[in-house]
């Protein structure tokens, strides 16, 4: 892309100052606009070293009200956040729905960086760029508009202006050692960064490159059509259904809810206990090995109200080291999270690579309550099997061991246990008139699981149906489950 990037033709002085200032003026009303539609808007800026973009920013930012953005600028990771996937610090600061998040820079850095000096081989490059792709793609269908500026500056002009900031006792501090090795090895960085842009220019994200060798006002002035013209777009197309991928992953044949024999799953209380221990004393050994290898582990959650979920978590966890793992119990989304992607909420609760994360409720919530709730459009939680398939897949390739239970019990144990809780003093506080409003939709759930698990289980993050009208079963099936998942793991 680079190649053959012709630089638009600038407009005289006056002209430019002319349209530069009336659309500054017009961003800042655009912002009202993008709030009243609650459209999420990623504005990035990528280039060059020494391009302005730092200036640019702010002279684009000028007549924005405050409370209508935020910037972010990115590093290279530090040892924390390399303990946790590579999308994963991209993904915590997308903007909230009605607002900009201006990046500077974005992902293009630490990818190029890794290719550059060997960290990256093709391979893994490419996995990379599937990844953004994927990610921007997610973004893009669930309402972002995603704005991509390149700022592209000659190696002659790039190096005077590198000698003007450090000249400069003012200025020296904005040059590092990775401007001088860019301009050093200006060709082969020019390589990397239009493979990088040609392979992520896509049509929910395309690029667009700017001239930056010229004056900041004329950049600026190019920045400012992009954005204006890219906020009416995406208002002009708010609400239009998006097309709904097919699933591009292997699935394992599942049994329909109905089909699932709870008959005889039960365990004598003596055989529970042998198993318990036995398969708990594995868990634990297995766990310091997952975490001398790095190797995450995340176990998901979800069932019937009172099947058990509780419980069997807590058998899980009494085996394994509490500084290694975290239980998150899954709620109804908070204002902030609602205002986000449907995922977002999870990223943030990954665990570190050789860490346990055991969720109590998981994204599944899409296309079970959300669906039934009617809090999302059909479009949205048809289009979110692949897209959990795709996140799914995005950690099985990261290194982590996904399990996921669906906790299957009937309908009269599950009355049976809730007047359990309802005559017990201390279970009172389990039992809540959504629980029974659930109920009365039993049917309604149980089409909407089978469609879940028919779809979403796949080779890298299958479920497993636990019986478990006797909890005890349930506990040890589970533990079982695990045991094996992460000893095939470390054999792999």
């Amino acid at each position: 892309m680079l190649k053959e990037f012709v630089p638009a033709h600038r407009p005289d002085d006056e002209s430019l100052n002319a349209e530069r200032k009336a659309l500054e003026k017009r961003l800042g009303k655009d912002q009202l606009r993008i709030a009243a539609a609650k459209l999420p808007v990623m504005v990035i800026f990528e280039g060059w070293g020494a391009a302005g973009k730092g200036t640019v920013l702010s002279r684009v930012i000028k007549d924005i009200d405050p409370r209508f953005f935020k910037v972010k600028s990115f590093d290279k990771p530090t040892k924390e956040e390399k303990a946790y996937p590579f999308i994963r610090r991209y993904l915590l600061d997308i903007p909230e729905n009605g607002k900009f998040t201006f990046f500077v820079p974005y992902m293009m850095e630490e990818v190029t960086d890794g290719a550059f000096s060997g960290r990256l081989d093709s391979a893994a490059f490419q996995q990379t760029i599937d990844e953004i792709n994927t990610m921007e793609r997610s973004l893009h269908d669930n309402g972002t508009l995603i704005l991509k500026f390149f700022f592209q500056l000659g190696r002659k002009e790039q190096k005077k202006r590198i000698k003007r900031l450090e000249a400069d006792k003012n200025t020296k501090w904005r040059v590092d050692r990775d401007d001088l090795d860019e301009n050093k090895h200006y060709r082969e960085f020019e390589r990397l960064y239009d493979n990088y842009l040609s392979r992520t220019n896509q049509s929910y994200a395309p690029w667009v490159i700017v001239d930056a060798g010229e004056d900041e006002k004329w950049t600026e002035l190019q920045v400012l059509r992009f954005i204006t013209q890219g906020i009416d777009t995406a208002l002009q197309n708010k609400g239009t259904a998006v097309p709904i991928l097919q699933n591009r992953f292997a699935l394992t044949p599942m049994p329909k809810l109905a089909d699932v024999d709870l008959a005889d799953k039960t365990l004598e209380a003596s055989e529970y206990r042998k198993l318990l221990k036995k398969y708990q004393r594995e868990l634990s050994d297995l766990q310091n090995r997952m975490h001398r290898k790095k190797i995450p582990v995340i176990i998901g959650y979800e069932g019937w109200d009172a099947a058990g979920k509780g419980g069997n978590i807590k058998r899980v966890t009494e085996a394994l080291d509490p500084r290694g793992y975290t239980v998150h119990p899954i709620a109804s989304p908070e204002p902030h999270e609602k205002n986000r992607h449907y995922l977002w909420r999870f990223v943030e609760k990954l665990p570190k690579a050789g860490d346990f994360a055991i969720f109590d409720r998981t994204w599944y919530g899409r296309v079970m309550v959300e669906r039934l709730e009617g809090f999302c459009s059909e479009n949205d939680w048809q289009r979110a099997y692949n897209e959990i398939n795709e996140f799914e897949y995005s950690l099985n390739q990261w290194g982590a061991v996904i399990i996921k239970f669906w906790l299957q019990i009937d309908p009269d144990t599950q009355l049976a246990r809730f007047k359990e809780r309802e005559a017990t003093p201390d279970k009172q506080w389990k039992i809540t008139d959504e629980d029974w409003r659930n109920r009365d939709k039993w049917p309604q759930y149980e089409t909407a699981v089978d469609e879940m698990i028919e779809k979403t289980s796949t080779a890298f993050a299958p479920w497993h149906i636990l019986e478990s009208c006797d909890k005890k079963y349930a506990r040890v099936k589970a533990l079982k489950i695990i045991v094996k998942a992460l000893q095939d793991r470390l054999k792999a």
